[in-house]
């Protein structure tokens, strides 16, 4: 089977993903790190109740759980979901297609 590679535009989209995804992440991460540190001040969180702090929790964890499910492979269209981590995985499992456009190679 020859190696396939994506297009300069499938390319784009999937670097499009990736730096939306790691964007998020970094925000997550430090909203998480200032929100846990700073919770009881804050009146989030009590030594018997979670409520506002288990809410505001998971606001910031579900959009990387809907990011990590949305990415599909831009050749077949199939979901890469948790295969991918904060970057594209290198190849396709389904289709084999590489993950990354030719970079003008023979």
């Amino acid at each position: 089977m020859p190696n396939q590679y994506l297009t300069a535009e499938q390319d784009r989209r999937l670097r499009r993903w990736e730096a939306c995804n790691q964007g998020y992440f970094i925000f997550a991460f430090f909203a998480l790190i200032v929100v846990l540190i700073f919770s009881s001040q804050l009146g989030l969180s009590s030594g018997d109740s979670w409520g506002p702090l288990g809410l505001l929790l998971a606001a910031l964890v579900t959009p990387i759980i809907i990011l990590q499910l949305h990415l599909a492979c831009p050749a077949c269209g199939v979901k890469i979901g948790w295969q991918a981590k904060l970057m594209a995985p290198d190849q396709c499992r389904h289709c084999g297609v590489f993950l990354r456009a030719r970079q003008n190679h023979p």
